[in-house]
């Protein structure tokens, strides 16, 4: 396995309505869970060296990426972690407002993935804010490249991905998400322009899509928390770190 190959083990987690969406058609409602999804939430956090989300769910959830407070910090010290998370934000265009809670939050060290075609002055204005930059060459984010920056500079081993649906996009099809756990909440809100769990460029045909299958499943109150694992890892592609089960080889047919 040569170095430039290596990247970290990714988990998925989102929670979507029962009708698939992530998010409502006007993107002011994002968050569906009840307090035992967003205990599931940072529970997986805490098993993560980071936790990465693109720069829209950033703004849509004001999230802060951190690992949840004292109680999952004392967790992930337990299990050889650091105490916070690295947080970790994919935007193509810096268009990350360095005002925002992420940066007002105590938290671990925020990294952003950027492109060359990002304006120089979004990207000046996100290191001034105390962010570190990947910047790949073009318009497009170089995954490869990137996820190959956190595993050997920044000791990433498992990275844990919280969407939103173009990220995700990103990632299936290059058949790097190992493990998705979804939350599937008791609602319908239907539109034809509300998001769902993976936008993007998706896939062409049935044959050629991402193959998972159903690894547990839960329910709590009025929910269900499935976890689903890939069935069709890419071999040598990332470092096994111990905390995975086998997978099958089922394929999409």
């Amino acid at each position: 396995m040569t170095p430039d190959s290596i990247r970290p083990w990714i988990s998925l987690n989102m929670a979507m309505t029962a009708d698939g969406k992530i998010a409502t058609a006007n993107r002011k409602v994002s968050s569906f869970g009840s307090k035992n999804d967003l205990k599931r939430l940072f529970e997986l956090r805490a098993e993560s060296d980071a936790v990465m989300s693109g720069a829209s769910t950033v703004a849509e959830t004001n999230a802060d990426l951190g690992s949840g407070g004292r109680v999952y910090q004392r967790e992930r010290l337990r299990k050889g972690l650091e105490s916070e998370n690295l947080r970790i934000v994919a935007s193509g265009r810096a268009s990350l407002d360095p005002r925002s809670r992420l940066f007002q939050c105590k938290g671990g060290q925020i990294l952003v993935l950027t492109t060359a075609h990002a304006p120089r002055d979004r990207r000046s204005a996100l290191i001034d804010a105390g962010a570190i930059l990947h910047v790949s060459p073009g318009k497009e984010i170089d995954w490869k490249s990137a996820l190959n920056w956190m595993h050997s500079h920044w000791k990433v081993r498992r990275l844990h991905c919280e969407g939103g649906a173009e990220l995700n996009d990103s990632l299936f099809r290059k058949g790097w998400i190992d493990e998705i756990h979804l939350t599937l909440c008791p609602w319908i809100v239907g539109g034809r322009v509300a998001p769902t769990l993976s936008e993007g460029k998706g896939f062409p045909a049935l044959k050629d899509a991402e193959a998972y299958r159903y690894h547990r499943i839960v329910q709590k109150g009025n929910e269900v928390f499935l976890t689903l694992r890939r069935c069709q890892p890419n071999q040598g592609t990332h470092e096994d770190t111990g905390r995975r089960s086998r997978y099958c080889t089922c394929r999409a047919r």
